[in-house]
């Protein structure tokens, strides 16, 4: 099933792919959706794409938008200008701006600036970070996880020539 218009309410439905300029979709699932403002709650979606993008216990794939707002969600790449999570999870968030995280679990966050409060990482890239987070990799252990690993692999290397 597809949709496509101006203004989009989807509730209990399970979709192909959703276009609007702004859409509200509750306990549902789409493969892709796209729109201006986009608001899911309890939604399943493999790709979400918008303006501004805000998803309460909800699970995605891919979701890039300007301004990106994740409540008790879970992300596998989250992407924008701006990103927000609170209670979340997200392997990988990047943002051109600023990145927010409250409380929340990332696997690799990068962006200009960062606000953690109690959250934790793997890496973290920023001009500045504020706030209470944990890492596991400072910018040491990082240069010392890449020589190991550049070391493991060209060792590899040479016993596969012979």
């Amino acid at each position: 099933m597809t949709a496509k218009g101006s203004k989009g309410v989807i509730e209990e439905k399970d979709m192909e792919s959703v276009e609007a300029e702004f859409v509200n979709m509750k306990q549902s699932s789409a493969r892709t959706i796209e729109g201006g403002h986009i608001e899911m709650q309890q939604v399943g979606a493999l790709s979400v794409d918008g303006e501004r993008i805000e998803v309460t216990q909800g699970a995605t794939g891919i979701l890039r938008g300007n301004d990106v707002n994740l409540n008790q969600s879970i992300s596998a790449v989250t992407a924008g200008d701006k990103t927000t999570l609170n209670l979340s999870f997200s392997p990988l968030v990047v943002s051109r701006g600023e990145s927010i995280s409250n409380k929340s679990a990332i696997g690799v966050m990068a962006a200009m600036n960062i606000k953690a409060e109690n959250s934790a990482s793997v890496f973290m890239i920023a001009n500045k970070v504020k706030g209470n987070v944990t890492t596991l990799f400072d910018w040491r252990g990082a240069l010392a996880l890449g020589a190991a690993i550049g070391g493991v692999l060209g060792l590899f290397s040479i016993f596969r020539r012979r």
